[in-house]
């Protein structure tokens, strides 16, 4: 614990939100993996600020297993802290700051392993990933795919360390995140009536999403592994017109699907695509127009692979789904047999004011992860 809590308390004082560069947590991390004789290879982010980590010990043969982590954390912009975010704080058997739960607690446990490991002693190699932009919808891993592909030795398991108490996690929804524009038309609001009000477009088109997702939770499919047993469409954020007296001509919609395995996401295509028609134009002008901004794919690893007794009996906890998103999905696409386990609550500390990991979580993940290596 006390190496675990001195990596934790460096990684915390590094404010890697997706605005700011991580380079700074990468050079760290690999100086410290390179002292402990790790073979250590740099994936670098298109953009230039920001990198990934590769890093492995022992044989370079097939098998063993890989420790996933992400470096980035969410913003603290409107949140009110009680203690510093960019400082690790203890009080009680808490430790107060941003990335404590998600996740830099997990990457704190994996790389205290590593500077316990015995190269000599392994068997099978020990492998290490890190990525970056994690929290805008698994971006950073989605680019690091090509420059990860051929490094990976076929491990026989992944361990993503997203905050689940512990819990053995085999599945989470996939994720599509879409922007509707809407054109309407301009002109003074005394004659509003006369106009296309892009709002007013938004607002019955949102109205036809809304009416989705009440069919989707009367209808299904289901997997009551889930607190939310459907699919779920979610608006999030909603934006046009430039003054009151003003009819506007232009708005914006964000709009997410978190979808289940069992769901037919082209007949949810369809739908939405047939919802945005009835908003054509008399000259055949579409008032709406939809494009996807972002994906990952949904995470769903089947219970009989030869590790999971073997997981369960060391945390001693259930088997469970998560409904947030995590980079599994990416994974096991990649044809890795992948898992979610770590510290921490997502639902009760990951992305609010004052985020902590308790004291007994982390030390029940430094435990979980010797006793998988040993």
């Amino acid at each position: 614990m006390t190496k675990t809590l001195e990596i934790l308390d460096t990684l915390v004082s590094f404010e890697t939100t997706n605005t700011k560069s991580n380079l700074e947590l990468i050079d760290f991390v690999e100086k410290f993996l390179v002292q402990f004789e790790f073979r250590v290879t740099r994936l670098h982010a298109p953009c230039g600020t920001k990198a990934g980590i590769y890093a492995e010990i022992g044989p370079a043969i097939e098998g063993g297993l890989l420790l996933s982590a992400h470096s980035d954390v969410v913003t603290v912009e409107g949140q009110k802290w009680t203690y510093p975010p960019f400082k690790l704080t203890t009080a009680g058997d808490r430790y107060y700051g941003r990335g404590t739960t998600d996740m830099k607690g997990f990457l704190a446990s994996m790389l205290s392993l590593a500077s316990r490991i015995n190269d000599k002693k392994l068997s099978k190699p020990l492998a290490l990933l890190i990525s970056y932009d994690e929290e805008i919808g698994c971006v950073g891993l989605q680019q690091m795919k090509a420059q990860l592909a051929p490094l990976l030795r076929a491990p026989q398991l992944c361990i993503v360390g997203e905050p689940t108490e512990m819990k053995i996690a085999l599945g989470h929804k996939g994720k599509t995140a879409y922007r509707a524009t809407f054109t309407g038309q301009a002109g003074h609001s005394s004659l509003a009536p006369q106009f296309d009000n892009a709002l007013h477009i938004a607002a019955d088109f949102m109205s036809g999403l809304r009416n989705m997702q009440n069919q989707l939770a009367k209808s299904g499919p289901f997997d009551f592994d889930y607190d939310i047993p459907y699919t779920t469409i979610h608006v999030g954020k909603l934006s046009g017109g430039e003054a009151l007296n003003i009819v506007p001509n232009h708005a914006e919609m964000l709009f997410e699907i978190r979808h289940l395995e069992a769901q037919n996401t082209d007949d949810l295509i369809i739908h939405i695509d047939a919802i945005a028609r009835r908003f054509e134009k008399n000259n055949g002008v579409q008032a709406v127009g939809i494009e996807i901004i972002n994906a990952y794919p949904y995470f769903e690893m089947k219970s009989n692979h030869e590790l999971i007794k073997k997981l369960i009996s060391i945390t001693n906890t259930d088997k469970i789904k998560v409904d947030f998103g995590t980079e599994a999905g990416i994974l096991s696409q990649m044809g890795v047999p992948t898992i979610v386990c770590g510290p921490g609550s997502m639902s009760g500390q990951g992305h609010q004011a004052d985020e902590f990991i308790s004291k007994q979580q982390l030390l029940s993940c430094d435990d979980f992860l010797g006793k998988l290596v040993v």
